[in-house]
């Protein structure tokens, strides 16, 4: 971002300040907010409301429903476009705060079915037919911030490794990266090592980004658990859970949202793309942890080796659900390196991050707990994931699955 257009950001910001802090009676502004029609994306709205919605952990029975034009947002034009959006899951808004409100929303079409990219309506059939086992999910969310040129945030402009074999080598030391560009030595950072959990300027881009979503996330009810830095320069993570059952979409979905909003804030942009940098760099997941009641009891140990029996007889379909492609966006991420295991072969064990399912290593000694699927990526739909989790390891689904589907 040039000085200049900085300089005109941080005016804007005070003067919005200025209006931010007028009193707004007794009305109050509802951001609905919904998945567009590519599945990855995210929309929103406002309107006023005469009272504070009291929704009770999450609920948002009393929001009005609402509506908007579906060709606007990647859904096909046509004669019946408008679309219903189905409050489902309230939150405090942390950028206009109480007693404002952000909520989550279904999408139904004209004629009340479920829109296309409405994947939350079958997973909470599921959960519904699986809440006696009381499945709780954790979902590690990995992305990573850009400039607006779509270069990454803080990397030297002069030195991003292209696609021409600008890249000299690349060395992996024990998760830690060591670059070397052709570019002018004063465009490389001073200390050249970069790792998960980095602490310092030259080794942490965004970290007031991170810290910002982490605090509006609290602010707003999310389930945010925690955050660090990951491998690639640039790169972040953040983790929503236990959730049970629908509860794990919707907070993540939530999460999402905050992050792209305080992004808006930064002028920087975040992206869930798996594979964000073309090349010899680590790519971005959404591992997701999963155990049941029984799995949590002691001799769990048991169930969690049967549910990944379960989990591979059935690598393909889970493929095909981990990302909005169908498989072809993981392809890139899978390959069996960076810590990653191959797309097109299943694979299991006890803290073995190479693996397509690990099972923690405390787990492994404790003999229950939960275990972490490693396959889903950075921009997965929560709901296809842990749909697709519990209709193989609780509801013990074994329909067979095409051969040759996987990328």
């Amino acid at each position: 971002m040039s000085s200049a257009m900085s300089a005109s950001s941080d005016l804007s910001k005070i003067v919005r300040d200025k209006y931010m802090c007028l009193p707004q009676g007794d009305k109050v502004q509802v951001t609905y907010i919904w998945i567009d029609g590519t599945g990855e994306g995210l929309c929103c709205k406002t309107r006023t409301l005469d009272s504070e919605p009291k929704g009770i952990e999450g609920n948002a029975e009393d929001v009005p429903e609402w509506n908007f034009f579906g060709s606007s947002v990647y859904w096909p034009d046509g004669s019946n476009s408008d679309m219903y959006l189905m409050p489902v899951c309230l939150f405090r808004d942390p950028f206009t705060l109480d007693p404002n409100k952000l909520v989550l929303c279904e999408v139904l079409r004209h004629n009340r079915k479920p829109a296309e990219t409405n994947l939350r309506n079958s997973c909470r059939q599921v959960m519904e037919q699986a809440g006696h086992s009381h499945p709780w999910f954790g979902m590690e969310q990995e992305y990573s911030l850009l400039d607006l040129d779509k270069h990454p945030f803080g990397w030297p402009k002069n030195g991003f490794p292209g696609p021409e074999g600008q890249l000299r080598h690349l060395l992996i030391l024990d998760r830690c990266l060591v670059l070397h560009w052709h570019c002018p030595i004063s465009l490389l950072p001073s200390s050249a090592g970069f790792c998960s959990c980095s602490v310092g300027t030259n080794k942490s881009y965004g970290r007031d980004i991170a810290e910002c979503h982490y605090k509006a996330c609290l602010y707003a009810g999310v389930k945010i658990t925690g955050t660090n830095a990951e491998t690639m320069p640039s790169q972040w993570e953040f983790q929503v859970g236990p959730c049970e059952g629908i509860a794990m979409g919707d907070h993540l979905w939530m999460a999402r949202f905050v992050l792209h909003r305080v992004c808006e804030d930064f002028g920087v942009v975040a992206t869930l793309d798996p594979k964000p940098i073309a090349g010899d760099w680590y790519g971005a997941g959404c591992h997701t942890n999963f155990s049941t009641e029984a799995m949590r009891n002691q001799g769990g140990l048991q169930h969690i080796e049967e549910a990944i029996e379960k989990l591979s007889k059935r690598h393909s379909y889970h493929i095909r659900m981990y990302d909005p492609k169908g498989g072809a966006d993981n392809s890139r991420r899978l390959t069996g390196s960076h810590e990653t295991s191959s797309i097109h072969e299943f694979s299991a064990g006890i803290d073995n991050r190479n693996a397509s399912i690990r099972i923690p290593q405390h787990v492994g000694k404790g003999g229950c707990g939960y275990f972490e699927d490693r396959r889903p990526a950075a921009n997965c739909d929560p709901y296809a994931v842990t749909e697709a989790i519990t209709r193989t390891c609780v509801l013990n689904e074994t329909e067979p699955v095409p051969v040759g589907e996987v990328p």
